[in-house]
């Protein structure tokens, strides 16, 4: 079967008009498979996306939930993005939803520290202003309650350092973030009470796991590209409606034949072009062939698909190790937090979200003024296994000191989800390891946020590494990349 054959029970649909290009196979539905499927399809090829789960969206989706409050929709993790990603925002505006995620007009992040002076409640924040690069932080450092006079100003000192090294020096890549904080007057609370805060949120790894060249690239990205680079975004609806089905809805419109419940089992070289062996359940075993092959699925999955030829080092894959994240639903008989959104220190608390509306709870019968929040907790490795009896005797307890209101509330549901691997390590010489979207065969390329893009594992880098895939397949074709985002940093 062609790549230009339907699979069945799948989206047929062509625009009229569209010129017939080159067949392409993209195997992956989550954020880079999707990016690479509508950069090539825009282009004009004839695009089948494989997707072995019954829905889009890889790691960043959305299920319904029978709780003990009635059906909820829930996310499988909070997941944000900051106004530097401007990859991930052009994937926004391109499935149409950058309503539905919306940035905050200027950073503000409230910072909890249930273990202040005398063991009361501090509230610290992180905000900008308007005034240029590095003063736009300045003030909220100033008044930042959580380190010392001395401490605020050893970050002062270490963040204008670190505005001197370049991400992309490989040197970098080799050492860990931690020990640099240390070698440059960085205390063990100041490393917990900032850049932890910020580091783990993004790398999913504390700074003594990191390494420095990805930490370089967080902090001077966001912190020091421009007053507003740090701005948060995230999705006020499910994130199932804005990567499932808006992507789906794109995708459909551009005349990618999505194939979902469908597994890529061989990828292999056929004359000058390629064939891809799918199973799909109840239909069986079947061919696609196409010009050109992306694979935009995790690191190990890719190992199992490569040609032996495909890479220098291969095994190299199997290197890049992956890190959990652990999310702890907490569902509350009263509101008790007016906040969207918050972090803390001085507790294992990292950051929590209010996913009251988007998850339908305001509109359960009687349950309006119930509450749903939802704890984001990286870096997880220690807690990741551990059973859920245990998790909510550590994290209620916790949250009662964060948050006075908890005290009494009665919880109406506690659950967790649990990503295993959801995204690569962080760890130092994890650089050199991460391959480039081209492929040493012709027609066979790379996509995912583990890839070479100079970002961690976020949204950013995973859309970032399926327009990288997708221009390298063009440009080997001789396609006109038309409207196709330009390579940054």
């Amino acid at each position: 079967m062609t790549a230009g054959t339907t699979l069945p029970g799948h989206d047929s649909a062509r625009p009229s008009g569209r010129p017939e290009g080159a067949a392409a196979v993209v195997i992956g539905g989550g954020l880079a498979g999707t990016t690479a499927a509508l950069a090539l399809a825009d282009a004009g090829l004839r695009v089948t996306l494989v997707e072995g789960r019954p829905r889009l969206g890889g790691l960043v989706f959305s299920f319904r939930r029978d709780s003990a409050v009635g059906p909820l929709t829930v996310d499988n993790g909070q997941h944000v993005y900051l106004r530097c990603c401007t990859a991930y925002g052009d994937h926004l505006e391109r499935l149409g939803a950058e309503r539905l995620a919306p940035l905050q007009d200027r950073m503000d992040v409230p910072v909890l520290d249930p273990a202040g002076a005398g063991g009361r409640m501090r509230l610290g924040r992180l905000r900008r202003t308007a005034l240029p690069v590095p003063l736009h932080l300045a003030k909220s450092l100033a008044l930042y309650p959580h380190l010392s006079p001395v401490e605020r100003a050893g970050v002062v000192r270490a963040t204008l350092a670190l505005g001197r090294l370049d991400p992309a020096d490989p040197a970098l890549d080799a050492v860990d973030f931690g020990s640099w904080l240390r070698r440059h007057g960085q205390s063990p609370r100041a490393v917990e009470a900032l850049w932890d805060l910020v580091g783990i949120a993004t790398l999913n790894a504390s700074a003594g796991d990191a390494s420095l060249g990805l930490a370089a690239k967080v902090f001077k990205t966001g912190l020091l590209s421009a007053p507003g680079a740090a701005d948060i975004g995230w999705a006020r609806v499910p994130l199932g409606e804005v990567h499932d089905t808006r992507a789906a809805d794109a995708l459909r419109k551009a005349g990618v034949r999505i194939a979902l419940r469908t597994r890529a089992a061989a990828v292999t070289r056929d004359g000058g072009g390629w064939q891809v062996a799918v199973e799909n359940g109840p239909h069986g075993r079947e061919t696609l062939t196409a010009d050109t092959v992306v694979l935009a699925v995790p690191q190990r999955e890719a190992h199992a698909l490569l040609p032996g030829d495909a890479l220098p080092a291969k095994d190299r894959l199997l290197d890049i190790g992956t890190a959990p994240i652990l999310n702890v639903h907490v569902l509350y008989d009263r509101r008790v937090v007016r906040r969207p959104f918050f972090a803390a220190v001085g507790t294992p608390v990292q950051w929590v979200f209010d996913r009251t509306g988007a998850s339908g709870l305001s509109r359960t019968p009687g349950h309006a003024r119930s509450q749903y929040l939802a704890l984001s907790q990286s870096a997880a490795q220690e807690e990741i296994d551990q059973p859920v009896a245990k998790l909510r005797a550590r994290y209620l307890p916790e949250l009662e000191r964060l948050l006075p209101a908890a005290r009494g509330a009665r919880i109406l549901d506690f659950f967790v989800t649990r990503e295993r691997t959801a995204t690569f390590a962080p760890a130092p010489g994890v650089g050199r390891l991460r391959p480039a979207a081209r492929t040493q065969v012709p027609g066979l390329f790379l996509a995912g946020a583990w890839t070479a893009t100079g970002w961690p594992a976020t949204m950013e880098s995973a859309v970032r590494s399926g327009t990288a895939a997708a221009r390298a397949a063009l440009t080997e074709l001789g396609v006109p990349q038309g409207q196709l985002p330009q390579e940054a940093a």
